[in-house]
């Protein structure tokens, strides 16, 4: 098998992979009667988990067709360092908990948690951007995030929702929402540094 055959399927099959777990998440809570769309839609994990796979297929096609683009190479760095927000994110601050929405399913938590992050990683070691990313143009994707932030904390204020518990300023207070969301802007900002500083493969 060639390298580029094996990017192709390799981007392929766990891009269908991950949408698989997110499919599979909607039939269980749809089963469950606790599914809401726009709920389900504010989860950072299910929004960089779509993201991604949309970016594997897009990556698998540049690599058949022979194309780079420095769109799409900047989608990739994107979407590589918010879905390994992801993996650390839940590894650090909800790993373990029980009764959350996205760990009701053992195998789709460990698709959407751990494995679709590791995937996105290794597949941005083996195929870098050709182009190179600089961090001073990267560093607008906290853009994302901090939309994110905002809309999570002012809806949960109007509707008593929060996504992830540590977001919700009834649990521990707003003194600990306010670290918390500090540690994971300084994580993403490292990451966005990290997938800036292997970008611009010579291929």
């Amino acid at each position: 098998m060639s390298h580029r055959t094996f990017l192709v399927t390799y981007k392929t099959f766990f891009a269908l992979l991950g949408f698989a777990a997110v499919v599979t998440e909607i039939a269980t809570l749809i089963e469950r009667q606790v599914f809401v769309t726009i709920n389900f839609l504010s989860y950072f994990t299910i929004q960089n988990n779509i993201l991604t796979a949309l970016v594997l297929l897009i990556g698998a096609y540049a690599v058949a067709s022979g194309r780079s683009s420095r769109l799409v190479d900047n989608l990739r760095g994107l979407s590589t360092a918010f879905i390994l927000v992801v993996g650390i994110g839940f590894a650090l601050l909800l790993s373990g908990m029980e009764g959350l929405p996205l760990t009701a399913v053992p195998w789709d938590n460990t698709v959407l948690h751990y494995i679709i992050p590791a995937v996105a990683l290794i597949d941005y070691l083996l195929d870098r951007p050709r182009h190179r990313l600089h961090f001073s143009r990267s560093f607008l994707w906290m853009i994302y995030p901090v939309a994110y932030i905002i809309y999570a904390l002012v809806r949960g204020q109007l509707t008593g929702w929060y996504p992830y518990p540590f977001l919700n300023p009834a649990t521990d207070g707003w003194m600990s929402v306010a670290i918390t969301i500090g540690g994971l802007f300084v994580l993403s900002v490292a990451l966005i540094w990290l997938v800036s500083l292997l970008s611009g493969s010579r291929r």
